[in-house]
């Protein structure tokens, strides 16, 4: 499976407010960098959780259906909030759309997933050599106010790194990872061992 992004998230888990008073900056001077950060720190902190947090549109590309009733979304497109639609392309380059009858889309399991609904086959079209499947989903926990409030922490943490450490290597210090750092936070409720 490959997947790339279609519409990007339209806002932040945290602000630009609540990071300067996290950060205790009082100015204007860093703003835009300090917005930078939160994205950066957002994007970093759904790569290590396998979550997206803010609702946005990715699509998925595979190159035929599976042999099996069931197709299992990437974990790192999670939580799943919808399918917008199946498609394939068959080997005259002709796209079809999978109804959406003929599948039921699991949003509960975490990653997603799509089974075909009783009695419905996956189309035996010869498909295109290439990326023939197309999945288009909307994932993330919703709006700022849904992400859980230990992943908004853990973006605060990461930031508050990358604001205080502008250069790849500090020299002169030990370095240690603090216990209930970003990383923990972002495993919370997710069984995923530490």
């Amino acid at each position: 499976m490959n997947y790339k992004i279609q519409t990007a998230p339209n806002a932040e888990p945290i602000d630009l407010e609540f990071t300067k008073n996290h950060l205790r900056v009082d100015t204007t001077d860093d703003d835009t960098y300090i917005e930078t950060l939160i994205t950066v720190a957002r994007r970093t902190a759904e790569q290590i959780s396998n979550h997206k947090m803010i609702t946005q549109t990715w699509d998925i590309k595979m190159d035929s259906f599976p042999g099996s009733t069931t197709i299992k979304l990437p974990k790192s497109l999670s939580p799943l909030e919808s399918v917008t639609h199946v498609k394939y392309t068959d080997e005259d380059d002709s796209e079809s759309t999978f109804g959406s009858s003929n599948y039921v889309v699991d949003t509960y399991s975490d990653p997603g997933r799509i089974k075909l609904s009783d009695n419905t086959n996956w189309p035996s079209d010869t498909l295109t050599e290439l990326n023939g499947v197309e999945i288009r989903v909307v994932v993330g926990y919703g709006d700022p106010d849904d992400v859980p409030m230990e992943m908004k922490q853990a973006i605060l943490l990461i930031v508050g790194h990358l604001y205080e450490n502008r250069e790849d290597v500090t020299v002169g210090e030990v370095a240690r990872e603090i216990p209930m750092g970003a990383v923990t936070l972002l495993m919370l409720d997710r069984n995923i061992p530490l």
